[in-house]
């Protein structure tokens, strides 16, 4: 009994990490910069996003297509947002990766609801389906589950 509460109290920690996994950040192989938002829509709702960071005081925004908001005129001609299924958008950030701040907040907001997180510049991963699935927490899980497996057979 103490040993299955254990591990309930164990897997529900680690699910409450997934919410961050709603925006991941890496460096594509052509060394552009991909931020992914993974929010999921709002019903009834008009879908919205803004894609943006900060470093120290300075946020800029990146792209939107929110009315009445305007990317910085750096990042237009050098970003697209296209959407991902089955929700969610991805943008692409090209030729900025040399010119990345040094500790920067991604921030991405869709229909009202932002998530963020702060990543240094050096550690980026690499936009591969082995360091996406390292980087998330359902490996994690996965890793206990085989490990509880393992040591119950």
């Amino acid at each position: 009994m103490l040993k299955s509460l254990f591990v309930y109290g164990v897997l529900g920690v680690l699910l409450i990490k997934v919410k961050s996994n709603q925006i991941s950040v890496c460096i594509e192989d052509d060394n552009d910069l991909r931020v992914d938002c993974k929010i999921q829509p709002k019903p009834n709702k008009i879908n919205t996003y803004e894609f943006s960071w900060s470093s120290g005081n300075k946020m800029s925004l990146l792209n939107t297509n929110v009315s009445g908001s305007t990317a910085e005129s750096k990042f237009k001609s050098k970003s697209y947002v296209e959407e991902l299924e089955p929700y969610g958008y991805r943008l692409t950030l090209k030729g900025f990766t040399d010119e990345l701040p040094h500790n920067t907040t991604y921030m991405c907001r869709m229909t009202g609801e932002e998530v963020s997180v702060s990543l240094e510049k050096g550690s980026l991963v690499r936009c591969s389906a082995v360091s996406m699935f390292l980087k998330s927490s359902c490996s994690w899980i996965v890793c206990l589950l085989l490990f509880l497996y393992h040591t119950h057979s």
